[in-house]
């Protein structure tokens, strides 16, 4: 079975698309099914590509990254088996705006590692650690 994650931060451009990419990147080096995508809280940035800073870290970590900003949809909490927020506002966001019938985990990305939130804006290494935490959590080491 695949495993199925959206990442979500408020923008879409900077946190969930490098998350997205990152958890990618790390699933397919353990040879783990993975479906992965990213969305923001907000529209902000809808249709468009992510933060040149998030670009450019991605790709001094050879980490490849291909992402259009999109919003939170209410068909993601049953398409994703995980929804994991890069925040608590993002978090608090998701729950409000949850439809009854969801069958995703929502989760603060960081309760798999140190219960910290991702800064916003965010353009570092956390992600490497934040995916080897939850693939270790939800596939097993």
């Amino acid at each position: 079975m695949t495993l199925s994650v959206l990442i979500v931060c408020l923008g879409n451009i900077c946190r969930s698309p490098m998350g997205e990419a990152v958890l990618k990147h790390e699933a397919e080096k353990r040879g783990i099914a993975v479906k992965v995508d990213s969305a923001g809280t907000g529209g902000y940035h809808v249709g468009e590509n992510p933060d040149e800073r998030t670009v450019a870290t991605c790709r001094e970590h050879n980490v490849p990254i291909n992402h259009s900003a999109r919003q939170v949809r209410q068909s993601d909490f049953n398409d994703f088996q995980y929804i994991l927020a890069a925040d608590e506002s993002n978090l608090w966001e998701l729950q409000a705006i949850r439809p009854l019938s969801s069958t995703a985990e929502l989760h603060l990305w960081g309760s798999y590692l140190d219960n910290k939130p991702i800064p916003d804006p965010y353009y570092g290494g956390i992600c490497t650690k934040l995916s080897n935490a939850f693939l270790d959590e939800v596939v097993g080491k």
